[in-house]
């Protein structure tokens, strides 16, 4: 597994359509693993194939475990590799704050839907449809934008919705 070089906002393949995914093999399974090593370190918890220079529509996301005010865990941690994803409805509209690996230092405040149906491919180019609400949704449609060429800093509408934060730890 290796980490890979994260493209950012500057890059103009950022602002590219990416093409789709037709062969599934080793090597996409390999990319697959270089992907979820690469979100982990950045930390993020998406990563889409043109963030890493490859027009592809591909995309990884790791959900972390969910865990109550006593530390236990109540919804385990998720991991999807979809290959070809794309959101066939979307329902419901909030505004989240969102932040992008491809854009440090940077968060804002977003519209997204708040529950989508996505059908995608699964990393052998088995169909998949999968529904999700709240933070996966916002994550899916944050991720497929990425494969349309669109950052969430163009849907934020107004500029005192985006704001710096500091990227150093605290000591």
């Amino acid at each position: 597994m290796a980490i890979l070089d994260i493209v950012t906002a500057e890059d103009p393949l950022l602002r590219t359509k990416s093409h789709k995914v037709v062969k599934f093999d080793d090597d996409l399974k390999r990319l697959a693993e270089d992907m979820f090593e690469t979100m982990y370190d950045a930390p993020g918890v998406g990563l889409a194939a043109p963030q890493i220079g490859l027009m592809q529509r591909f995309i990884v996301i790791g959900i972390p475990a969910e865990i109550d005010e006593e530390g236990d865990e109540i919804a385990p941690a998720e991991e999807y590799a979809l290959v070809n994803p794309e959101i066939v409805k979307a329902y419901g509209e909030e505004e989240m704050e969102e932040g992008c690996l491809s854009v440090p230092g940077y968060r804002g405040w977003v519209k997204r839907a708040t529950s989508v149906k996505v059908k995608a491919q699964d990393l052998d180019g088995k169909p998949l449809r999968i529904r999700a609400t709240g933070y996966f949704a916002e994550v899916l449609q944050h991720e497929i934008d990425h494969l349309e060429g669109v950052l969430f800093v163009d849907r934020i509408e107004s500029a005192d919705k985006l704001y710096r934060y500091d990227l150093e730890p605290e000591e």
